[in-house]
């Protein structure tokens, strides 16, 4: 927007009074030599990896089983009984179908249960 004096160009807002605007020079720059990205980091206290090597997965599924057994038998028991509740389903035995999915839902329950108490333990573990 222009004004009729002259043709100053005036701002069609203004700034609050609070608002303050450094128009100063650029600070100094810092003259700190640039981070070397082909070595890593060494930051105190922590280790990017635990193992010395990289595991796969048999090798990992392994130390989860070993670490805390009762995940994997909670998942198989709600595979076999959802399994299960599904050929009887299929059969036609509705009464058997229905205790299968019950029997589903507890297994399901303890493995999040196994999940959740696996965790704490971990948790508890790695304070003391």
């Amino acid at each position: 927007m222009t004004s009729s004096e002259g043709g100053v160009h005036r701002p069609d807002f203004v700034l609050p009074a609070f608002v303050t605007v450094d128009m100063a020079a650029p600070r100094s720059v810092s003259t700190e030599a640039p981070l070397d990205q082909s070595q890593p980091q060494d930051i105190e206290g922590f280790s990017p990896t635990v193992y010395s090597n990289p595991e796969g997965f048999k090798e990992k599924f392994i130390r989860k089983t070993r670490e805390n057994p009762m995940v994997p038998i909670g998942c198989l028991g709600t595979a076999a009984a959802l399994t299960y509740g599904l050929y009887c389903f299929h059969r036609g035995q509705s009464q058997r179908s229905q205790i299968m999915m019950r029997t589903r839902i507890a297994a399901q329950g303890f493995t999040v249960a196994a999940i959740l108490l696996g965790l704490a333990a971990s948790a508890i573990k790695s304070r003391s």
